[in-house]
């Protein structure tokens, strides 16, 4: 396993800013380096991990899907997707996407399934959208609806790779009924935005900050669900959100292919 420990990865550094452990020095002192500006950010990957649980519930409990394709999983932590998902349904299956060998390590040992259900895991960039399509045939049904998660990934994605296509290429693949999820960080903050350029320079890839505009693109050719593109501690909230405090800098929404 070829793990960079040099510099940081998002996923390790959003594992430290959620009180994991599964971090390096590297991805420490870029985390604390966001911090220092923009104090927020916890308290944002937080309350961001709250609505993966919310919609990932919506979709097993209400829309009744029983099929999931989590990309950027990131490492694991409490409450996965399968995790929440065979919680309503112990027949669901969910195929998990990532690229980092040390996401996927852990992944393998601690992402079990249960006995009803399936996980499974594709070592893949999120560009290589056929080569995930062909792995994931092999654990979903693509002629059932499948919801598909893209939490914090899509800000991974410079303009110049044309992520908008790369969304439509995967719900192309998709049956009427499924659902696409999506959630990512905004550049309605000034400060958040010096933070952001100070932590790219440290990470291996950077990060692109899009207006709720922008990220409402993705949903082009859906329908999206009330309350639509919305702060992520405004999407149907069921219980309260952690320590009061501003809104958060990070949009999300779920949406139906018709």
């Amino acid at each position: 396993m070829n793990i960079d420990t040099s510099r940081a990865h998002s996923a390790r550094v959003w594992n430290y800013w959620l009180g994991g452990k599964d971090w390096y020095e590297a991805d420490k002192i870029a985390g604390e380096q966001v911090t220092q500006v923009y104090p927020g950010i916890v308290r944002t990957a937080r309350i961001q991990r709250m609505f993966l649980a919310r919609a990932v519930r919506y979709l097993a409990e209400e829309a009744g899907i029983r099929q999931f394709l989590d990309l950027g999983t990131g490492l694991p932590t409490v409450d996965n997707t399968h995790e929440i998902a065979q919680r309503v349904a112990p027949e669901s299956r969910v195929v998990y996407v990532d690229n980092d060998p040390l996401v996927l390590a852990h992944a393998r040992a601690l992402l079990t399934s249960s006995p009803e259900g399936m996980t499974a895991y594709v070592d893949a960039d999120v560009r290589g959208t056929e080569r995930i399509l062909e792995e994931a045939a092999g654990v979903l049904d693509f002629s059932r609806p499948v919801a598909v998660t893209m939490l914090g990934i899509l800000g991974h994605l410079p303009d110049e790779d044309r992520p908008g296509e790369i969304v439509r290429r995967l719900m192309d693949a998709m049956p009427s009924g499924s659902y696409l999820a999506i959630s990512d960080g905004t550049n309605t903050n000034a400060t958040l935005n010096s933070a952001t350029t100070n932590y790219n320079a440290r990470l291996a890839g950077a990060y692109t900050l899009r207006s709720p505009a922008e990220i409402a693109e993705f949903f082009e050719g859906l329908q999206l669900l009330e309350p639509g593109v919305t702060t992520v501690e405004s999407w149907r909230p069921d219980f309260p959100l952690l320590e009061e405090g501003p809104p958060v800098d990070c949009v999300c929404g779920l949406a139906i292919k018709p």
